[in-house]
């Protein structure tokens, strides 16, 4: 049973709620990134080979996949807050046990509980984004979440670089306790509930599997999904492999790879942001397309490098490039695949995070399988990668129903929305203009109305004006 439907303009978010939100995107990346430069030093310390030092990624990925379809349809039904803290809660407590484990198998268990706990934060971020966004509001914020993201993939690399010259593997994850720890104090002072009691689901697990059986059939959702995870499945080959690429490889130390990692990230930055005004002003559909075209050069460029055996110059220009493409893509994706559900915004967030980082899961360690520090191994994934999310975009999203903002003329693949929609869809005038529409419709086809014309004007015509009020 579901309660009554209020927009996203019902509910604001001020700065300080905004920016919160836009925080506890750090989970996925920081988690995953802090700890790359000092990888190879902790492979070392636990005897373990470089394929089980790398399911420690695969394990937190595969966490924070899993964990955000739960705490997705937790959040439709008990709110966005009381699951968030809990969630903190226990990433600390994940982030302590990963400090202390004594083999890596005892790590790997960790990382999956950490990557399950960090979840929480990702879905939060998106399903309370959308509780108090709609329409370019909307997009803009995906924009935002994917900067931020790409913010933390910089610092996450350059810290832990820096940390490695004070302290081991074991003081990166004390670190990660104490952000969690930060981030819990904020969100119990400043976090305010975004999805009050009247809007949410109720039914338990009966209606959470009709809710995803609803979005599942949704080829455009599904699409757009798909999309997004397995263009991310190629960012996360880059960032489970270049540490040993360029490390070993190529023998750059720790704050080197950190410096090249960052290099990178300032790109995945500017491209979200970008990614974000051009899907808002141009075309979703188009600038999606336009992100994996990107990020199918960039991984054609690694399979170049790792054929040719290219310099290091040709490779850090190829992850660049790849990195550019998939952080294009991904707030068009996000906004094509969440617009249509404000009332299962945690449900369908935690479908679009489980892709991204499931699909990201299964590439990590694939990449290992072909030899630590080759780049052809990388090159395959990510091209693999990209050949799948080109037969998504082509057969999912581009033949799907066109959307409200595409309906007027001109193919949905490339045209521009006109200031005029922009602002009647974000007013929500749009959905008056429809409604009123329907009534027009529904008045012209009526029987009385034409014998009415009938009787005044005679057969022929009441076949004339009734074409011209249907017209």
């Amino acid at each position: 049973m579901r309660r009554r439907r209020m927009t996203a303009t019902d509910r604001k978010a001020g700065p300080v709620l905004a920016t919160l939100l836009l925080l506890l995107t750090v989970f996925g990346p920081i988690s995953m990134d802090l700890y790359l430069p000092v990888l190879p030093a902790l492979t070392s310390e636990l005897g373990a080979s470089t394929s089980a030092a790398q399911f420690t990624l695969t394990a937190c990925l595969i966490g924070l996949a899993v964990g955000q379809m739960i705490a997705g349809p937790l959040s439709d039904r008990f709110g966005r807050k009381i699951p968030l803290v809990v969630g903190l809660v226990a990433y600390i407590v994940a982030s302590v046990l990963c400090a202390v484990s004594p083999s890596i198998e005892t790590l790997v268990v960790a990382r999956l509980v950490q990557g399950l706990a960090g979840s929480v934060g990702i879905v939060i971020a998106q399903a309370g984004g959308r509780d108090v966004y709609s329409g370019s509001a909307l997009i803009r914020f995906y924009g935002k979440v994917t900067v931020l993201g790409g913010l933390a993939a910089i610092i996450g690399p350059f810290l832990g670089g820096q940390l490695a010259r004070f302290t081991d593997w074991r003081g990166t994850f004390c670190f990660l306790a104490l952000l969690g720890a930060i981030i819990m104090v904020a969100t119990l002072v400043i976090y305010r509930e975004t999805l009050p009691a009247e809007l949410r689901t109720t039914g338990g697990i009966t209606q959470s599997g009709r809710d995803f059986r609803k979005l599942f059939s949704d080829r455009l959702f599904v699409g757009a999904v798909l999309v997004c995870g397995l263009t991310h499945a190629a960012l996360f080959a880059y960032l489970s492999g270049a540490t040993y690429i360029l490390q070993d490889g190529y023998g750059l130390s720790p704050q080197g790879y950190a410096m090249a990692f960052g290099v990178n990230s300032a790109a995945y930055m500017s491209f979200g942001w970008i990614g974000g005004r051009t899907a808002d002003r141009w075309s979703e559909r188009g600038t999606l397309a336009a992100g994996v075209a990107i990020t199918g050069l960039g991984s054609l460029g690694l399979l170049y490098s790792g054929l040719v055996g290219a310099p290091l110059a040709v490779v850090l220009t190829s992850l660049f490039v790849l990195a550019s493409g998939v952080a294009l893509a991904a707030p068009p994706a996000a906004s094509l695949a969440l617009a249509d559900y404000p009332e299962l915004a945690g449900t369908a967030s935690s479908v679009l995070g489980c892709a991204r980082f499931g699909l990201g899961g299964v590439a990590a360690p694939l990449v290992g399988l072909g030899g630590a520090t080759a780049v052809l191994p990388l090159g395959v994934v990510t091209v693999a990668c990209v050949v799948l999310a080109l037969v998504a975009l082509v057969a999912l999203v581009a033949v799907h129903r066109p959307r409200d903002r595409d309906a007027s003329h001109g193919p949905a693949w490339s045209r521009p929305e006109s200031r005029r929609d922009r602002r009647m869809r974000d007013s929500g005038d749009g959905a008056v203009a429809a409604r009123d529409d329907s009534l027009l419709d529904a008045v012209a086809s009526s029987e009385p109305m034409d014998r009415m014309l009938e009787q005044t004007l005679g057969a022929d015509g009441c076949r004339r004006e009734t074409r011209s009020f249907r017209d």
